[in-house]
């Protein structure tokens, strides 16, 4: 109940007024049934304004710490996580990646929509980063489509390291449904994984016209700041390990 009053009552409303976010191809999300929204990942904001512009309630995966602090703080923290679409990572399993997948599935198996952003972190520059397989091997493992995802200007309205930033109105952008049926029972195939990822990353990349970088995000993240931190004579090899 607390997410669909932040949605409708409390923060929706609130986010619709001042930002006026604008969404396309909203008919591509299955109007029922699970499917995995993968999403760019630009600004803490994504997981806002996203899920603002559909009917249907997105959840993500969050650090179970988020869900586990003491006190009065800990429980304010716990509900709105909770109430704003979000669960703990299951870590039963031997760590969090497997904790993630566990939640994950149990998410679709209800019949759920599933957010997910493949990158695995935010981009620190505002380009698109090499996305992981774990969204790959939810697909196959689950057989639920996937639906691609672009969100433009929230890392203008909060940038990273920052709460706010400036006012743009963000644009959300959703493509058609992605069905990876013919890949059932490959997925311990590394091959076929990574082909699924670079297709959705793709769609990805097409719907938010960012620059695509073939590393990690977080590597990427690594060697800008051993670029910043580096004598000026070596920051040359370092820009060429990036590129």
């Amino acid at each position: 109940m607390l997410y669909w009053f932040l949605k409708w009552v409390a923060l929706g409303p609130l986010l619709r007024v001042i930002f006026r976010p604008k969404a396309y191809g909203v008919d591509n999300v299955p109007s029922e049934g699970p499917a995995i929204v993968a999403s760019n990942h630009l600004s803490y904001a994504d997981w806002l304004f996203m899920p603002l512009t559909l009917t249907r309630r997105v959840t993500f995966v969050a650090k179970a710490e988020y869900f586990t602090s003491p006190g009065i703080k800990g429980w304010f923290q716990k509900k709105f996580f909770a109430g704003s679409g979000q669960v703990p990572i299951d870590r039963a399993g031997a760590n969090a990646a497997e904790g993630a997948m566990r939640s994950a599935k149990k998410i679709l198996d209800a019949g759920e929509l599933f957010g997910i952003y493949p990158e695995g972190t935010r981009s620190h520059d505002g380009r698109l980063y090499r996305g992981k397989t774990g969204v790959a091997r939810l697909a196959l493992e689950t057989g639920a489509p996937v639906v691609p995802c672009a969100v433009v200007g929230t890392d203008v309205v909060a940038p990273s390291g920052k709460i706010f930033g400036h006012w743009t109105r963000p644009v959300v952008r959703f493509g058609p449904p992605l069905d990876f049926s013919r890949y059932e029972g490959m997925e311990n195939d590394r091959y076929i994984l990574r082909s699924i990822t670079d297709e959705i990353m793709y769609e990805i990349m097409r719907l938010s016209d960012q620059e695509y970088v073939d590393i990690y995000a977080n590597k990427a993240k690594e060697l800008a700041k051993a670029s910043k931190e580096a004598p000026a004579e070596t920051a040359d090899g370092i820009e060429a390990q990036a590129s």
